[in-house]
This record gives C-alpha cells, structure tokens and sequence, in this order.
C-alpha cells in the first residue's frame, strides 16, 4: 500500500468515527436499532456542500449539517416515541424520506466543491495536504470523543444510560424516557450528519447516494473495535470505536489495493460483510476458548479425587 493510499484510507477512517460515535450512542447506549444514519450521512453532505457553493463561511456550513443530521434522527425519535412506530420501521422510513430531501436540498443528484473554500483549505496551505488533512480531521474526532466521554459520565448522560438499559426504571425515577431519546437520537445523527459534512468537503463533492450502506460501516467499527479493544469504561469503548473505524478503512484499503485474492473496487461490499461477520464470530469463538481452558482443570480436579477416594476405600 502507497503512503497516500495509507493516509487517504486514515483520513476517511476518521470521519467515519464520527459515524461510529453515533452509531455507538443509539446502539450501545440507547440500544435503539437506527437506519436513518444512511439517510443524516448525505444529508450532513447536502447541506454543506450547497451552503459552501453559496458562498456561505464553512465552518457554518458544517454547523448547518450537523443540525440537519440532527434533526434527521429528531423525526427517527418522533416516529419511534410519539407515533408508536417500531423503532426500526421509524427509522427505515426516515432514511427513505431522507433521499428525497436531500435531492430537493441540492437541486440535483451531486454537487461538486472543487475549488471551494472549506474548513481544511486554510491549513493546507500550511504544508503537504496528504498529511494535513488526516490530522486536523483527527482533532475534531478527538473533540468529538471527549465530549462524549464527559456526556456519559455526567448525571445526565447517566440517565441515558439507564434508558438503554432499563427503560422502566427510568420511569420509575420520574425521568422522561421520551426526552432522553430524542436527545440520543438527535445527537447521534448530529454526529453522523457531521462526517458527512467533512466527507464532502475532504473528497469535493455531495452525492445523494453517499450515505448507502453508511449503518454496515458504522456496525463494523463499533464491533471490530469492542472486540479488539475490550472494556467497561466509556472511554475506553469510545476510543475503541474509533479505532475500529480507522483499522475497518485500513484493512480494506490493504486487500483492495495489494490485490489479496483477486479482490477488486467492485468487491468492497463483500470485503465489508466479510470483516463483520469476522468481528462478530471472534467473541464468541474467543468466549468458547475460555470455556474450554476453564472446564478442563475442573474436569482433571474431579477425575484426581475420584481417584484418590478410591486408594483410601
């Protein structure tokens, strides 16, 4: 792999951090299976992409996507809590309603951004972009993940906490389960809506269908990176997430450009169903190993004092 194929592959491992975050809050956290992240990733890109190419300042564009993504998962929520939807129906019909929008918010299937200010143009100009830009997205992911560990830990992030895990509970405290899921929601795909926005403006373009299979990528950082790096404290989970994204970009970086079994750009699909059903049979075999090496000193325990009994008798 060339080192621009390396730092290219970083670069979108970061940003899709951001979706992994997200994806980490509903489904870890809130343990709210949510879809509409395929819809607040292009819609993150949409908005930017036609806020910058109507001369609006970029870090305001980025702003405008975040808030778009948000209020993407804020109608997810709406569905789920105030409609009574199921929760993955609610969030299958946002991330079709979603397509249409964000044809509607560009005017057309794509936009491109080339010779576009964005929010990575000023740094630049600082020195070779190959090793710029991965950088200074690292430095928002990072941003981006300690406000996330000092959320959880915090009172509130608490209650969201318990949501996921024991909704009733919560209500039996005189909390609003309803609030904590809008919130969680709306934050998840702020953070995904986000990436889109860096998405767009590290590649210099918008596409509408940007945002498919964008909840597989997700998934497959959060297990990858759970499975790799294990542990009960928030930071360590969201670090691990983080990194499972950027290892997830980099291993099918490395298959697709060493050419490992023939593999072509067509096959990303398949490389991408492969590394997670990988990441999810690893824990089980993992859990069954310890089984096993926990059973056998047992076993040879019994079989020892069976023996010795029978000597004494």
């Amino acid at each position: 792999m060339s080192a621009f194929a390396f730092f290219g592959a970083l670069e979108i491992g970061l940003i899709y951090g951001l979706v992994a975050l997200g994806v980490y809050l509903t489904f870890r956290v809130l343990d709210f299976p949510d879809l509409s992240v395929d819809g607040s990733f292009p819609m993150g890109a949409a908005v930017a992409a036609t806020a910058i190419v109507s001369g609006v300042n970029p870090w305001i564009a980025t702003g405008m996507a975040v808030l778009a993504g948000a209020a993407t998962g804020w109608v997810t929520a709406f569905l789920a809590v105030r409609c009574g939807i199921l929760h993955l129906l609610a969030s299958i019909l946002t991330m079709i309603a979603a397509f249409s929008i964000n044809i509607r918010i560009m005017g057309r299937p794509n936009i491109a951004l080339l010779g576009e200010e964005t929010i990575l143009t000023p740094f630049e100009m600082m020195g070779n972009s190959m090793y710029i830009r991965p950088l200074v997205v690292g430095v928002l992911v990072l941003i981006s993940a300690w406000f996330v560990v000092r959320l959880l830990n915090s009172d509130f992030g608490l209650g969201l906490r318990a949501t996921g895990v024991n909704a009733r509970m919560v209500k039996a405290q005189g909390a609003s389960t309803a609030f904590y899921t809008y919130f969680c929601l709306a934050l998840s795909n702020g953070f995904v809506g986000f990436a889109g926005a860096l998405f767009a403006q590290t590649n210099s373009f918008a596409d509408v269908t940007s945002g498919v299979g964008t909840i597989v990528v997700g998934l497959a950082a959060v297990i990858l990176g759970q499975t790799l790096i294990p542990g009960r404290k928030i930071w360590v989970a969201v670090v691990a997430v983080i990194v499972g994204s950027v290892l997830y970009r980099l291993a099918v970086a490395f298959a697709l450009s060493s050419g490992m079994f023939g593999l072509q750009a067509s096959d990303l699909n398949l490389v991408t169903a492969v590394l997670v059903a990988a990441a999810l049979i690893a824990p089980k075999i993992k859990g069954n190993l310890k089984a096993k090496k926990v059973s056998k000193p047992v076993e040879n325990k019994v079989v020892s004092n069976s023996g010795n009994t029978g000597k004494v008798a």
